[in-house]
């Protein structure tokens, strides 16, 4: 019986025993997964990456807008002032250019006297033998004379300082206007650097967008000049007025020489009346946005209750998240990090209803000062109503002492409108239909 066998052949290379086998496929497995591990750290720290830069990116820009409305609004509020200011040059350099003509009319009207003069005092030294005396008449004429050159030196003097003014008040005014067109320029400037987001079609990076810009200046450079810029106007402003006075009253000194004792009465108390007026107006003003205030305090105190009663849920949702956390049995009992967080959120939320409750309170009482002053107000204007009354009543019954040969002759009002006009003199001030 012939035996069969078969010839096995081997690679030549080294065979692995069964255990090394297992322990690379282990080791292999290990490996994996530790890759896999790795790579979802690597995901999830990328993820809060994302988040984080972008929640960054985000609270930057809107730092940096809300910086940029900031300086819109610092620099309308100077540019309004700035502007205002001009207005009032404007108005200041009108009225004293019509003052300034009126008193050189005055001056050229003063001619005419002169003239009148110059002949009586000829025609008087026509005179023969005694009669070719100084008398009082010649006495007073030479007093009218030197009155008049007194008058027409005093209007000169006021006519050069208003001259000299003018010039200065409009170079401020240029000044202004420049300062007025720059922060209106900067102003659109910022505006629109505000209307641009991350989607415009016109951003791109920039050489160097961090340097200081050539010849500029630091914050506090520029608010020093703006301030000295109004203040510069307003020195200028400050004696403009007095400047139209004394124009005013120098023409009405060479006009009116005798000033009675009725007329500085009549003066005073109307003088009174309108300090009244103004005050009652001002007190009326004061009442109207004390009650304003006190509408807007009452709605934020309902506001401010109403973020109370929204932390209230907050908290009360955080405190049962916290005890419904403590029913964990065994080893899941843990101080975790969300125990941690909820914990902070408590005391967050606590902390955030204590200071909208003392909010609350300072609100309330706030309110309570502006009722308490609103009535004082009201006790103050009522007051000031009774002493218009009695001040315009006893204007009233002057009238009686204008009566007789010399008094002067008045139309009397019809209507309490009219009334207010004459009180206030502002007959010249209304257009006439």
């Amino acid at each position: 019986m012939a035996h069969h066998t078969v010839i096995t052949l081997e690679k030549p290379l080294q065979h692995l025993a069964l255990s090394d086998w297992n322990g690379r496929v282990n080791q292999l497995r290990n490996v994996a997964d530790a890759r896999r591990s790795d790579a979802f750290n690597i995901r999830q720290s990328s993820r809060t990456l994302r988040n984080e830069t972008r929640i960054e990116g985000d609270w930057t820009n809107y730092e940096t807008n809300e910086a940029l409305a900031d300086r819109i609004a610092e620099l309308a509020r100077w540019r309004e002032t700035i502007a205002r200011t001009f207005e009032r040059i404007v108005r200041e350099m009108k009225m004293l250019e019509e003052e300034k003509a009126s008193t050189e009319r005055e001056l050229e009207a003063m001619q005419t006297p002169i003239s009148v003069i110059a002949e009586c005092l000829t025609m008087r030294d026509c005179r023969l033998g005694s009669e070719l005396t100084y008398d009082d008449a010649d006495t007073e004429i030479k007093n009218e004379l030197a009155v008049i050159e007194n008058n027409q030196r005093l209007l000169a003097d006021q006519c050069q300082r208003a001259w000299e003014k003018l010039g200065r008040l409009e170079e401020v005014k240029f000044k202004l206007g420049l300062e007025v067109g720059n922060k209106a320029e900067a102003e659109e400037l910022d505006v629109a650097q505000l209307d641009l987001n991350k989607f415009a079609a016109n951003i791109t990076y920039k050489p160097d967008p961090t340097r200081n810009p050539k010849n500029c200046c630091t914050y506090q450079g520029w608010l020093e000049h703006t301030k000295n810029m109004k203040q510069m106007a307003e020195n200028e402003l400050a004696d403009t007025y007095a400047i139209r006075e004394a124009l005013f009253v120098c023409r009405e000194k060479a006009r009116n020489m005798l000033i009675t004792q009725q007329e500085r009465a009549e003066h005073a108390i109307r003088k009174r009346i309108f300090e009244t007026q103004r005050a009652r107006n001002e007190l009326q003003w004061q009442q109207m946005k004390m009650k304003e205030e006190m509408e807007k305090a009452v709605c934020e105190i309902k506001t401010l209750e109403q973020a109370l009663r929204d932390k209230t849920d907050g908290l009360k949702l955080a405190e049962t998240r916290l005890e419904n956390r403590a029913q964990r049995s065994g080893m899941e009992l843990c101080l975790d990090e969300a125990h941690d967080q909820l914990c902070l959120e408590v005391q967050k939320l606590q902390a955030i209803r204590r200071r909208l409750m003392d909010k609350i309170d300072e609100s309330k009482a706030n309110y309570n000062l502006l009722e308490e002053h609103a009535q004082k107000i009201d006790v103050d204007l009522e007051n000031k109503e009774h002493s218009l009354m009695t001040d315009i009543r006893a204007l009233d019954l002057r009238k009686r002492l204008k009566g007789g040969e010399f008094g002067q002759k008045q139309t009397t009002p019809t209507t309490q409108t009219d009334r207010n006009i004459v009180l206030t003199q502002m007959e010249h001030e209304i257009p006439k239909n």
